[in-house]
């Protein structure tokens, strides 16, 4: 981040746990006409082998991802597209990619003279659980939120 960016750096960034949940409970309700839940107590992150990201650059930095299970991601394809959650096949990376990609632009649209100075990459999807990313963080954002029942992580990695 070059240090014209600096003044958006340093403020504000108390409320983008907040800000994200916002987004994607957003994202959930006008796309899939549900609403997300943020659990009472933290609930166990098993089983949760979909990933997909969105790169942020520019005045913000950094990777935009939602991690998720298999089946939760083809109830997500299934609500989105007016199908079988049965019936979702490579559409389910589609449906994923894209919730992952509105969350990243509804936050930057959110975060006060963000909007037009952060670019989103094409959102990209990791099947399986067995992966390691690394990513140079100085600061991360994560929150855990309930889709049916089932965890959805939603974490923003940021870059300096």
């Amino acid at each position: 981040m070059n240090p014209s960016n600096s003044n958006l750096a340093a403020t504000g960034r108390e409320h983008w746990i907040s800000t994200l949940q916002l987004s994607v409970q957003e994202v959930f309700e006008l796309m899939l006409v549900c609403p997300l839940e943020i659990p009472a107590a933290p609930p166990p992150e098993e089983g949760l082998d979909i990933t997909a990201m969105v790169g942020l650059a520019g005045q913000l930095c950094g990777i935009l991802t939602i991690r998720c299970s298999s089946k939760s991601a083809a109830h997500m394809a299934s609500r989105m597209l007016g199908i079988d959650p049965d019936q979702a096949g490579p559409e389910v990376w589609d449906a994923i990619g894209e919730i992952c990609n509105m969350v990243a632009g509804n936050f930057k649209n959110k975060i006060s003279g963000l909007g037009d100075g952060c670019m989103l990459s094409a959102p990209t999807v990791i099947t399986g659980a067995e992966y390691s990313l690394r990513s140079p963080v100085n600061e991360e954002f994560r929150s855990v939120l309930l889709f049916e029942g089932e965890p959805i992580v939603l974490s923003l990695e940021v870059h300096n």
